[in-house]
């Protein structure tokens, strides 16, 4: 198998998930979701991806389609369209699972992988964190991870605007 097999192999339907979730669970793994946009893989997401997966075995990322950015962003996000954001995102050797969704939040998601650990970046709070409740409602847990200061997409395309106008 290739590289970039490997790395298609990571990216996931809700249908082919469920089967590899079965398989997971079987082997008694520790599943850990997380989810976002993405857009511009930056040194922040990778510490943030790094340290969610080190709280279980299976690290799968929820990752919003380009109609649900643009619904969140505005309408010039996403700077990367979801075929390069998963496929960015899936060649990290810590995520083990890449998924699209198109609904305004991942709760639909949730309910399917039904995480062990659901984590989210220190912009939010655990009672915001949409799926908590499910989450917990299974013996699951929620974890908040720090932001590493200094690191954000708005900053990453704030620099190339302003490099662009000199």
């Amino acid at each position: 198998m290739t590289s970039l097999e490997k790395i298609k192999n990571k990216i996931y339907t809700p249908e082919s998930l469920r089967l590899k979730l079965g398989e997971w669970r079987f082997r008694d793994r520790k599943i850990v979701f997380t989810n976002g946009c993405f857009d511009l893989l930056h040194l922040g997401h990778i510490d943030y991806l790094g340290k969610a997966a080190d709280l279980g075995d299976m690290l799968i990322i929820g990752v919003n389609t380009d109609q649900s950015v643009q619904k969140l962003k505005g309408q010039n996000r996403p700077i990367n369209n979801e075929e390069q954001r998963t496929h960015l995102l899936a060649s990290l050797l810590f995520v083990d699972a890449v998924i699209l969704f198109d609904e305004e939040t991942p709760f639909d998601l949730i309910k399917i992988i039904q995480p062990d650990v659901l984590v989210k970046g220190g912009d939010y709070t655990p009672d915001k964190v949409v799926g908590a409740d499910l989450v917990t409602a299974n013996g699951g847990f929620v974890h908040i991870i720090p932001l590493l200061a200094g690191y954000s997409t708005t900053l990453t395309e704030e620099k190339i605007k302003n490099s662009i106008k000199r």
